[in-house]
């Protein structure tokens, strides 16, 4: 987000807690935040008000909201895989179908998935749930750029390896990343915005080690 800030584009960022955003809107004036939780309708209803009524266009979106869940699949219930594939997987389609009539003509949609999504990559006991879903988000990523192929639409996704988040410090305790979030979000940044130059319907492996 930062990078694409200091480049000089307009962002809206949209966010179930937007108080670090804030502190970022202070020195950006091309950042928009929105309070909103888009696994609900009602959430992305706000989001597409809010575009109508300040007469918004999109030159493109990065689909990263995320939900992790650490159990044994024994453990694990319908309840949780609903959870976390509501998050995401549903709330990416439904938020994604609801934006269609803002996209402008060669607007590049970017799924943040995992290398935990990929098919033959090292898989780890008690990410079924998430891991699962971060494959269904590719494929779903492949069928919508088949779909608007002649729409002048692009869908690709990023498979990214560990980053040094949170949600890395959840998954795997006490492991550190070789990168940061700050250079994963200058390269989706940069890719966001050029990426589908080369690509559509693809998915980029961005990793430099397993997990």
């Amino acid at each position: 987000m930062r990078f694409l800030l200091e480049q000089g584009h307009e962002v809206i960022a949209l966010s179930r807690d937007c108080r670090t955003l804030h502190q970022l809107q202070e020195e950006f004036s091309m950042l928009n935040t929105l309070d909103v939780n888009i696994s609900t309708q009602s959430g992305r209803d706000h989001v597409v008000d809010f575009l109508g009524g300040n007469k918004k266009t999109l030159d493109g979106i990065v689909h990263n909201a995320g939900l992790l869940l650490n159990k044994p699949f024994a453990e694990t219930t319908i309840e949780d895989m609903i959870s976390v594939y509501t998050v995401n997987v549903f709330s990416v389609s439904e938020l994604t179908r609801n934006l269609l009539p803002f996209f402008k003509p060669g607007a590049h949609v970017v799924a943040i998935s995992s290398m935990g999504g990929i098919q033959g990559s090292m898989k780890f006991p008690g990410l079924a749930a998430y891991s699962s879903s971060k494959g269904a988000l590719i494929t779903l990523m492949e069928l919508l750029a088949e779909e608007f192929k002649d729409k002048d639409l692009a869908f690709n996704t990023l498979a990214l390896g560990a980053v040094q988040t949170e949600m890395l410090n959840e998954a795997f305790p006490g492991y550190q990343a070789s990168v940061t979030a700050e250079t994963m979000g200058a390269y989706v940044g940069q890719f966001v915005v050029s990426g589908h130059d080369l690509y559509n319907g693809k998915v980029l492996q961005v990793s430099n080690s397993t997990p």
